[in-house]
Order: C-alpha cells, then structure tokens, then sequence
C-alpha cells in the first residue's frame, strides 16, 4: 500500500513533463526564469518546477482592426476598418520583448491606421488603396520586428463617408458622366461635319458625284409609293438632253 501512492505521484510528475507540440508550434522555454533554449515540434521534455514553457504558434493570424475615427487632410470625417496578416516569425522575441503581442499588435494598428490616413485627402483614400494598404504594411512591419512579428498583408476594408459626403459623391459621379457624354456627342458632330466636308470637297471637284448623289435619292424615294413627291430636276442634267436633241 505505500508504493502505490509514490506510484501515482511518479506517473503525474511524468505526465507534467511531456509536452507535445505540433508542426505548426514552438515551446520558449524558462529555466529557473531564465530562456534557456526555443523547442518544438514534437516530444519536449519539462522538468516540473524548474522550467517552463510558452506556446506559440507560427501559423498566420488574421486581426480585424475595429473602425476607427479619423478626420482627413482635407478635413473630411470618416470611419475605416482593416485586417491585418501576421505570423510570429522568432517565438523568442515574441515572448521575451512584449507582454502581449496580438494586444500590442492590435493597438499599434490602430494608432497607425489613424495616424497614416489622416494624412491622406478623402480622394486618395478611395482611389489609391493599395498604396496606403502598402504604406501601412512597411510602417507596422518596422515596428513589430523587434517582437518578433512578420506583418505580410494589411487590408483596408471598408471607409464609411457621412450621408452629406455622400450625396456631394454621387452628384460628382453624375456631372462627370454628364462632361463625358457632351464630349462624345461633341467628338461625333466633329467627325460627321468632317466627313461632310470631305464629301462636299470631292463633289465641288467632280460634278458628276453631284449628280450620281441625285440619281440615288431619287432611287430611294421611288421606294415609297404611298406618297407623291415632286423633286426639281437639275438644270445640268436637263442641258445634256437638249444638247443630244439638238446635234
């Protein structure tokens, strides 16, 4: 009966010792306080009460950065929200230099995501995305290296523009479709004026095009027979016949 107590105290003292760690997981490990060494993955062995260990995992974690309040530099209030790529790339660092790396992460990314486009005018934020997306990517990066972090993507996903910036959008959209329109028109009547003006050119030149150009409309009006047109006939063509009638 007294072995078996010592055998359960054994068997606890054992199972305390062994941690698995999977493919994707590093163990930090502290020796009487200490780092001593970064294990993992597979079989570790712990001596209870002397070291201990600090799971991290390597996999990428995604943040969602909460909408945050900023004023542009063209003093346009907005709300804008992100998402933030990452993965801990030295477990030691990522233990040893911060106290929480997702807290300390997830606050730096808001005070840059303010900071960054409140020094953007409301126009670049909406067209050039991927610009800032790159520029707060390079900034967070530089930061979070001492932690051991490795932010490979960051993402602004939505920009909320108050109803009245909204309103003046749509009315700037729509005049902008309206020039584009005029313009277009105004480019056909060019190129039609120019193509009449080519044709009255090679008429002037040639009077005979004068004439086949009558022949024609006559030939399509002559289509219609639920009308009675009267159409004057050219004093150039009615000269020919008097001119053969008289030889």
């Amino acid at each position: 009966m007294g072995m078996f107590p010592l055998i359960i105290i054994a068997v606890v003292i054992l199972y305390s010792s062994i941690k698995v760690l999977n493919e994707y997981e590093r163990g930090v490990i502290l020796t009487f306080g200490r780092f001593t060494g970064v294990k993992g993955p597979g079989l570790i062995f712990l001596i209870p009460g002397i070291q201990q260990m600090f799971r991290m995992s390597t996999r990428v974690v995604v943040l969602d950065v909460p909408p945050q309040d900023v004023i542009t530099r063209d003093n346009i209030s907005v709300k804008v929200n992100a998402v933030i790529y990452f993965r801990v790339v030295n477990p030691q660092t990522a233990v040893l230099n911060v106290e929480n790396f997702m807290y300390a992460t997830s606050q730096l990314a808001q005070t840059t995501l303010r900071s960054v486009l409140g020094q953007q005018e409301l126009d670049d934020l909406l067209a050039n995305r991927d610009k800032i997306n790159k520029n707060l990517q390079e900034i967070l990066d530089l930061h979070t290296e001492p932690w051991g972090i490795k932010i490979s993507s960051v993402e602004v996903k939505n920009v909320d523009l108050p109803q009245e910036m909204q309103r003046a959008i749509a009315k700037q959209a729509e005049a902008e479709r309206e020039r584009r329109a005029k313009v277009i028109h105004a480019e056909g009547e060019f190129q039609a004026a120019q193509k009449l003006s080519d044709a009255a050119l090679i008429m002037a030149v040639n009077p005979a095009a004068i004439q086949l150009r009558y022949l024609q409309t006559l030939t399509e009006i002559a289509t219609d027979n639920s009308s009675t047109i009267i159409f004057p006939v050219p004093m150039d063509l009615i000269q020919m016949f008097l001119k053969k009638s008289q030889n």
